[in-house]
């Protein structure tokens, strides 16, 4: 005892217990400055208890399968009855081995941390960090302090890890770890992270599956199996072994995972890519207008970013992909077809005026301009070349170009719109907006009106027929001038001036062969004030051209009101306005709001009208100038539609009516400048037509959409195959040919 009191009294000693003593009060100090909130306040035990994390909206196609998401961070929560033993077994064994044992705080472990951060300087000094110890991390956050950060922010999650068991049971804590751990590529939850790297919800991960993403959780970025897939494996590996250290696998099917190589179906959720993109950004729109009228039940504003909304929609996954994909076989092949059909002197290569004045539409030049800078020097900024990423149909390639360079590359794209609804009810069942959302923002379907050429001439027939017209109806396809229209002459595409003139031609073979002198004359006999009352009551709400070109597509209109009034050829007459949300829901399913068809209230036109209308449409497709369904990509399927083309090939058009879908189809140019070269590549036949036809093709062969591929037209009344019995064409008589004058002139009878 003697010999301790001695002992105690050397003055080395002495110091040392009062650095012990001081470094332990320091703790208690720092520690109850923490607790009371000195360096920040901490969530209470009733706070912790009413956890309410930012949750993605979810947004799902008409058969509930994801299809994507709107959010600040990626998260979606599940039930801890959602978590795979195995996947719960492998966070365990490798993140917290004696997570069931501890109360959240493995003071061990802690302490060491402490002293290497403070006696040795240490700041990578890890370890000790529990499950909850990590979930009041990724709860709350860490705040950079002048000194001690790393101790200061220890403190505060052990008292936060406490609370957080005092309040949770350990399979709560799970649930909520799950719920909120981050994992690569700014995704929160292992939700999120399943369906974005195995493209499958997390209760059908596969063991391999589980160990590759909680390896993930050492180090997003360095296992990040999309970018990393060899350092991944080896951690998944590890993973793997904890399993069978702890006792959760046996090594025998552990050594059979290892040998298994990594394989991953990723699926981007981020707004630019992944499926639908034009779609998504629609409904995103849609729901901004829709929220401003429903409150949550305490008043507030439901958040479209944090609310975890469900938005269901019509639009049908796997037809979509169907639809992608035709566009991209197509768009391939005409791209190239056009650019070599224009060749050296093409307008986005030669045609200076046109460069110039796309240039001086590009905010950059805009801003230059504002600044005063002169033309020269703007035109060798602009001039400029840096590494720059760029669209091709080949894949995205990183080259050295200027503004300049680049502007012509994307003037020498073309663009299309694609949308396929039920006809029914208008719900959209695919839609594509464009060639690439990350390049092209602006939407061909919801944004872009443009002329719609011949696919107006039905609209013109229904007119003619719904006014009293005949389908045997004969007009001749000679060429008239119309005298008190600037002596305007309307000619047929790709006519023949050799040709004999003296043909006429039933209303059913001039729609099905898309004659435009017949269409003006059609228009004429009819009245133009009657024809734009039909496109009315068939949901056209643009204001049309009174003019006889109108018989021929001048009149610009969107894809969406196009389609939803040809709808009405196979809805009883009845058309139909497109839409792509069915119901939105919050968090927990409870409805906020849903939407019904819209349907026209009154029938556009007769049963006799309609029923003749797709006579001769469906001849379109059989004989007319779509009949390449048939020949070329031996669709044999019940299809009517018709072709468009507009004046200088600047746009292609084509309008597939099935009994069940109808799809419209759009090609072109987005600078209206340019056009294609020749009728021939640029007419909707070959232009828009194949579009469809490939994703037809592509229907035909999945049995799940049988109800729309194997859908047969109803039978035409006996009174309309009466009606239609005659012969499609027939030439002038011997006195009409005599008296008739070679060059006619007519002055035009429409308002």
């Amino acid at each position: 005892m003697e010999k301790v009191r001695v002992f105690l009294k050397k003055t080395w000693v002495k110091w040392s217990l009062v650095g012990i003593a001081a470094i332990i009060l320091f703790f208690i100090i720092l520690y109850a400055c923490i607790y009371f909130g000195m360096f920040g306040k901490l969530p209470t035990h009733d706070e912790i208890g009413s956890l309410k994390q930012a949750e993605a909206t979810q947004v799902l196609d008409k058969n509930e399968k994801l299809i994507g998401k709107y959010y600040i961070y990626d998260r979606q929560p599940l039930e801890y009855e959602d978590l795979p033993k195995y996947l719960i077994d492998a966070l365990v064994a490798t993140e917290d081995a004696r997570f069931y044992e501890h109360d959240g705080i493995d003071n061990v472990s802690l302490m060491r941390v402490f002293f290497k951060n403070i006696l040795l300087r240490d700041k990578s000094a890890g370890g000790g960090s529990t499950i909850t110890l990590q979930l009041a991390k990724n709860l709350y956050g860490r705040k950079n302090y002048a000194l001690f950060s790393m101790l200061i922010n220890k403190f505060k999650e052990s008292i936060v890890a406490q609370r957080i068991e005092d309040v949770y049971s350990k399979q709560e804590i799970l649930t909520l770890y799950f719920n909120t751990v981050p994992f690569p590529d700014n995704t929160y939850g292992i939700e999120s992270a399943s369906q974005k790297f195995f493209n499958k919800t997390a209760s059908k991960l596969t063991v391999a599956e589980a160990a590759t993403l909680v390896g993930t959780l050492k180090a997003n970025t360095y296992y990040n199996p999309r970018i990393f897939s060899e350092n991944s494996k080896k951690r998944r590996n590890v993973v793997l072994n904890q399993m069978v250290k702890y006792e959760y696998l046996d090594e025998a099917r552990s050594e059979r995972l290892k040998a298994d190589s990594l394989v991953l179906k990723y699926y981007s959720f981020n707004h630019d890519v992944g499926l639908a993109p034009y779609f998504r950004a629609q409904v995103k729109e849609q729901l901004k207008d829709i929220l401003k009228d429903h409150k949550k039940p305490n008043g507030d504003a439901y958040d479209l970013y944090k609310d975890g909304l469900i938005v269901h929609t019509t639009l049908d996954a796997t037809m979509q992909s169907m639809a992608e994909e035709a566009m991209r076989v197509h768009l391939m092949k005409l791209q190239a077809a056009y650019e070599v059909s224009h060749g050296n002197n093409a307008p986005w290569i030669a045609n200076k005026n046109l460069i110039k004045k796309a240039m001086m539409a590009l905010p950059e030049y805009q801003r230059l301009k504002k600044a005063g800078v002169s033309e020269e020097a703007i035109e060798d900024s602009l001039s400029v070349k840096r590494e720059m990423e760029v669209f091709t149909w080949k894949g995205d390639t990183t080259q050295m170009l200027s503004v300049k360079d680049s502007l012509q590359h994307y003037l020498k794209l073309l663009n299309t719109g694609m949308l396929s609804i039920n006809p029914k009810t208008g719900a959209i069942q695919t839609y594509v907006g464009g060639i690439d959302f990350r390049y092209f923002k602006y939407d061909h379907v919801s944004q872009s009106e443009r002329q719609v050429g011949s696919t107006f001439k039905p609209f013109v027939y229904t007119a003619a027929i719904e006014n009293g017209m005949k389908p045997c109806s004969y007009y001749s396809i000679d060429a008239v001038t119309y005298t008190n229209y600037k002596n305007w002459t309307p000619t047929n595409a790709g006519q023949n001036p050799n040709a004999k003139t003296d043909i006429n031609y039933n209303l059913e073979m001039a729609l099905s062969n898309s004659v435009n002198t017949i269409a003006v004359k059609v228009l004429n006999d009819v009245g133009i004030p009657n024809v734009l009352k039909q496109a009315q009551k068939m949901g056209i709400s643009k204001k049309l051209p009174a003019q006889p070109s109108l018989a021929l597509g001048v009149a610009e209109i969107s894809l969406k009101e196009l389609i939803g009034a040809y709808a009405s050829f196979v809805n009883n007459s009845y058309a139909v306005k497109p839409y792509m949300i069915t119901r939105v829901e919050d968090r927990n399913g409870k409805l906020i709001v849903s939407f019904e068809p819209e349907v026209m209230e009154k029938p556009a036109y007769s049963d006799y009208t309609r029923q003749v209308l797709m006579q001769m449409m469906k001849a379109t497709v059989d004989n007319g100038t779509a009949s390449r369904l048939r020949s070329t990509y031996n669709l044999n399927n019940a299809i009517a539609g018709k072709t468009g083309t507009t004046q200088d090939n600047k746009d292609g058009w084509f309008v597939a009516i099935t009994p069940n879908l109808v799809t419209v189809t759009w090609v072109g140019n987005d600078n209206y400048s340019i056009g294609f070269k020749t009728t021939a590549l640029g007419q909707g036949a070959n232009s828009a037509l194949p579009m469809f036809a490939e994703f037809y093709q592509r229907l035909n062969k999945d049995e799940k959409f049988n109800d729309i591929t194997k859908s047969q037209f109803e039978s035409p009344s006996a009174d309309v195959l009466s009606d239609m019995d005659c012969k499609l064409q027939k030439e002038d008589g011997f006195f009409k040919k005599i008296f008739t004058s070679k060059k006619k002139k007519k002055k035009f009878k429409g308002n």
